[in-house]
Parts: structure tokens; sequence; C-alpha cells
């Protein structure tokens, strides 16, 4: 079983790692809804904010 690490701790590598990445705000991408259209190879996904705060990704 791998350690667990506090939670800070991993707070600082995941922003360490996101900063190598695209960053997208997820409230921008919907202009301020909760909802978004996404385009990948002519699909369409649904982007949807729900009202606990979370993402879901839909096709």
């Amino acid at each position: 079983m791998g350690t667990v690490m506090p939670i800070e701790r991993s707070r600082e590598q995941a922003l360490r790692v996101a900063s190598e990445l695209p960053v997208h705000d997820a409230t921008e991408l919907t202009n301020g809804g909760g909802l978004a259209h996404i385009v990948l190879k002519e699909q369409v996904y649904t982007l949807r904010i729900t009202r606990a705060g979370k993402l879901i990704l839909t096709k």
C-alpha cells in the first residue's frame, strides 16, 4: 500500500503538474453558465458544472 501524503503537499504537487499543462477555467468555458459544448474530431461533448461544483463531460 502506498504512503498517504498530507493534503497540502499533494495540492502543491498538483499545482506544479498543472502548471506544465494548459489551464482552462470551467466557468470561463461556460461563459459563466453551467454548460458548454466541446468538439473533438467532429464529436460534440457537453461539459456541465453541477450545483455541487463538479464537472461532468458527456457525449
